[in-house]
Formats: structure tokens, sequence, C-alpha cells
């Protein structure tokens, strides 16, 4: 690695020991062990794609590979063991720690890294007051002419309070109006509503 590249892609931020486990993707109600002795299981950062994971690996094999999100719980289910859900990877991941202390600590910082996604995606969603342009929001139902389309889940609303309301014809001539692929008519949409806002 060179210095140059110090500061880029993932970080382990903490590490622990623990052994890990995987539900039991047949019955779903039993533990499979993914490791055979305690192994290293560590959080990552990416600061490039502001991205957090937990990683595990034994030998050459990933035990774990799971990219935390906000909605993502960590449950302790006794004094040294606890689980989450990984709907990306369709698992659910157990962790057996040495010691209730060792396992508070990851609580710790699992709680520590959903509080800054969640931070993430609030600044993302916010725009400055008074004091500069809107901050970029990556999401594709960011625009309020793609709000009214965006499906039922766990993203926040798209439009905050804060933002103009929108005549719905003005927005649905707008969007008639132009033949686009996806990605140039959210581009459209979004240059659209902010137009729209400044006036």
């Amino acid at each position: 690695m060179t210095a140059g590249k110090e500061n880029m892609g993932e970080q382990p931020i903490f590490t622990c020991k623990a052994h890990v486990f995987h539900i039991d993707p047949k019955t779903k109600r039993s533990w499979m062990s993914a490791s055979s002795a305690a192994v290293s299981v560590s959080f990552f950062y990416d600061s490039s794609r502001n991205l957090y994971r937990i990683i595990s690996v034994e030998g050459t094999k990933a035990v774990i590979n799971s990219t935390i999100t906000a909605n993502m719980t960590f449950t302790k289910t006794s004094q040294k063991f606890g689980q989450w859900s990984d709907v990306r990877a369709n698992t659910v991941y157990g962790l057996g720690f040495a010691s209730e202390a060792e396992l508070g600590k990851f609580i710790e910082k699992f709680q520590e890294v959903k509080e800054a996604i969640q931070t993430q995606q609030c600044g993302a969603q916010k725009t400055a007051n008074g004091s500069g342009a809107a901050t970029p929001v990556a999401s594709a139902t960011a625009s309020p002419l793609l709000a009214a389309r965006a499906p039922a889940g766990d993203e926040a609303p798209a439009v905050s309070p804060a933002q103009p309301k929108v005549d719905n014809d003005e927005m649905m001539m707008h969007q008639r109006a132009h033949s686009v692929s996806s990605t140039l008519q959210v581009r459209l949409n979004y240059s659209f509503y902010l137009s729209v806002s400044q006036k």
C-alpha cells in the first residue's frame, strides 16, 4: 500500500473476537456454526462510499460480510450471545462472545455505527438554511416529482415540510414533456424542482 492510498477504501474501526453463527436457511430456527473457533469480527468504514460493514474471515472464507443499514437491529439474546438480520445477505448472523463485557462493547459499536448512518442520511436530506445551495441527495426519490411514485418502505419521506409544494398538474406536464431515460429524467426532475423552489 502506498502512502497516498492509506486514507482510501475501507478501514477497520473496531475489532473483537467471537464465534460466528448463521441461522439454518432451511429451518430458520437453529444455528449453524460458521467458524470453527473464535475469529476476529471487524467493523469497517469505507469513506469513499460512506459505507459501514461487519466483516469476519476464517482462513480464506468470509463468514460475515454484512453491510450495516440504519434499520438493522442487534439483539442481545443471552448473556454472551447476540444476533442481527441482514436482508441483503438473506441471513441472520449470530455472535457468541467470551464475556458479557465483550458483547456489550460490540453492541455499543453497532449502535454508534447505526447512529452515524442515520446522521448521514438526515444530513443528505436537509438543505442549508440560507447559507448555501441544497445538499444533493443520491436517492432516486429525492425529487418531489418522483416521491409520489416511491415505493412504501423504510425510506424517509423525500419531501420535508420546509420544501415548497409544487402544483401536481405542473409536475405532470413537466414529466410528460421529456421522453428520456429514467436516469436523465431524475436529473431533469431535480433541476426542475430546484428552479421552482427558487421562484
